[in-house]
């Protein structure tokens, strides 16, 4: 791959045009490639370990299927934004539409005008990820707002092999990488089926009740969020069988995602303040008779910028 045979030791930053490009090819190899593979996932002390299988047909229609193979029994199974997440020990399936969250190794977006205007993009070393040819591609923030990134891309085909985010002390927070893989060759949608045959009521379906709404009925606002981060959905769900009515907005820069949630305090007893699980940050802050909630792979200094700046609008 031409746009990923540069790289050398010592590269200097590149042009946000060149970087643009580098980024698209990708993201876009995470979407529209056929692959499968075991890859592992890795925060704080805790390890897990995933197989994936992803086919695109001719319609250019994508199709997933995840499968945890440590832990509780988990299966994913994606058909473009429809989503049903099956969890066999409980038996229960979850339906929902995926909205603002990726996942390896699609951790991209399509647009990326964003992480070229906040992240000083480089190239690094050359390598080899789980047998394969790659090309190291640094993302270092251009502010304390944002953690940086380190991608490992195959350097025939773009498909992200290995993610490393880091912190503000550039201490390694979470990985991802892949431990075998096969591109293109060998993937059938047949692969996608789910493993797990659903009767009821032995099982049940859960489905998340959620609208999404406009700002201008929404009954807060954030006024201070950092430079770059837009706001790319915005909705509300029900919890607690309908009882308590949650307001979730989440803002992006490209890469980091920040979730703000809102929702009426019902007398419950919260621990306000700061936590930290693994990449994530947890800022919680009590407003009237309303429980604010941020939380993103960010620093510290963003999830507590945006959730001081919620405020609320008499109606």
């Amino acid at each position: 791959m031409a746009g990923l045979a540069l790289g050398q030791a010592g590269a200097e930053p590149l042009a946000q045009d060149e970087a643009l490009k580098i980024l698209e090819r990708i993201a876009t190899a995470a979407r529209t490639l056929n692959y499968k593979g075991t890859f592992v996932y890795q925060h704080s002390e805790q390890v897990e370990t995933s197989r994936i299988v992803h086919f695109v047909d001719t319609g250019g229609d994508e199709h997933e299927k995840l499968e945890t193979l440590d832990g509780p029994r988990r299966e994913i199974i994606r058909n473009n934004d429809e989503v049903l997440c099956y969890y066999p020990d409980a038996k229960v399936v979850r339906s929902q539409k995926r909205l603002a969250q990726r996942s390896f190794p699609a951790l991209l977006p399509e647009q990326l005008n964003s992480i070229a205007q906040h992240y000083t993009v480089s190239m690094g070393r050359q390598g080899r990820v789980a047998g394969f040819d790659s090309q190291l591609v640094t993302l270092e923030p251009k502010d304390g707002m944002r953690y940086g990134h380190k991608l490992w891309a195959e350097s025939g085909s773009g498909l992200l092999l290995k993610a490393l985010t880091l912190n503000e002390e550039r201490q390694v927070v979470e990985q991802f990488a892949f431990t075998q893989l096969n591109i293109g060759s060998g993937v059938s949608k047949e692969m996608i089926t789910p493993t797990y045959q659903v009767s009821y009521p032995e099982w049940r379906l859960d489905q998340f009740a959620q609208a999404m709404i406009s700002g201008d009925k929404a009954d807060w606002t954030v006024s201070d969020f950092p430079p770059g981060f837009d706001k790319i959905m915005e909705m509300q769900r029900t919890k607690q069988g309908g009882r308590i009515v949650v307001t979730h907005v989440v803002y992006s820069d490209g890469m980091a995602a920040v979730s703000v949630f809102v929702e009426s305090m019902s007398g419950r007893a919260v621990n306000e303040g700061l936590a930290r699980q693994g990449a994530i940050n947890i800022y919680r802050r009590t407003v009237g008779d309303k429980l604010v909630t941020v939380l993103g792979e960010a620093p510290a200094a963003t999830v507590m910028q945006i959730a001081n700046s919620v405020s609320f609008q008499e109606r």
